[in-house]
């Protein structure tokens, strides 16, 4: 992050709040439908690869979005469910579905750090931000890709929310012209473990920009833990979805 130090402040009169909750705003949809694959690379450079399918609905007040896993053979029927709140009144509620064990399982807000299924992605990061979650501080501007980008950093109001995130620090790249965030850096383990989240395409679909493309990677000092690429296809925009899609019976149905 040595190239923080170049950053002049941006000319724009929007504050670092106002920029994340028109980021909020526009990376919303009615409904989407995607098949994701993952690649799961470990610090020797040994590659997994899964398979979701992942179906999306936002409503006024909550997000609803439930994913299968289809592949590998040892995890297939596996899914996870979670409902996400914009107030922050409340938590988000997420389940996993284990086929293994014909059980559901709720994860609790004190296990949202953890890894969601061994990728560098945690649970808190398979629900949407709550902006109310966060102190806002816009740190300047610069360029990526071509782009300019607004820099904005995020700090938790509460332990509680450090602890839910695992994050106690976070920057966020928003490109100015979409309103897109392509880029997170997030301090974790009071900053000895840092997670890199980087947009590699970005497509816009049904006038949608998706970001069909990320990079994960999670770095301690100089060595690089792990890495996970997350790959989406077949992206659909405002499919007719049905909200009992989205429910834990669904989620133990299956596809």
């Amino acid at each position: 992050m040595s190239s923080m130090a170049l950053l002049v402040p941006p000319a724009e009169a929007l504050t670092a709040r106002e920029i994340m909750e028109k980021v909020d705003l526009l990376d919303t949809v009615d409904t989407m439908v995607a098949d994701q694959e993952w690649t799961l690379i470990d610090k020797n450079g040994y590659e997994r690869y899964r398979c979701t399918k992942a179906f999306l609905k936002e409503k006024s007040e909550e997000t609803l979005g439930i994913m299968f896993f289809l592949s590998p053979a040892d995890i297939k029927g596996t899914g996870f469910l979670v409902r996400d709140y914009r107030s922050g009144e409340k938590d988000n509620d997420q389940w996993l579905y284990l086929p293994a064990l014909h059980k559901t399982k709720r994860i609790a807000s004190s296990g949202r750090s953890a890894s969601f299924m061994g990728s560098d992605l945690s649970y808190a990061d398979m629900s949407k931000l709550v902006i109310d979650d966060w102190n806002y501080r816009l740190l300047g501007e610069e360029k990526i890709a071509g782009c300019k980008v607004w820099v904005v950093e995020l700090l938790p109001k509460s332990p509680q929310v450090a602890e839910r995130y695992g994050y106690i620090r976070s920057v966020f790249f928003v490109r100015q012209d979409i309103f897109t965030v392509i880029k997170e850096v997030h301090w974790m383990d009071k900053g000895h473990k840092i997670k890199y989240f980087d947009v590699k395409k970005l497509e816009q679909i049904d006038s949608i920009w998706v970001s069909t493309k990320i990079h994960v990677k999670t770095v301690q000092g100089k060595m690089e833990l792990h890495q996970t690429i997350l790959t989406l296809k077949n992206v659909k925009i405002n499919e007719n979805l049905d909200e009992s899609m989205f429910t834990v019976r669904q989620l133990e149905k299956g596809l």
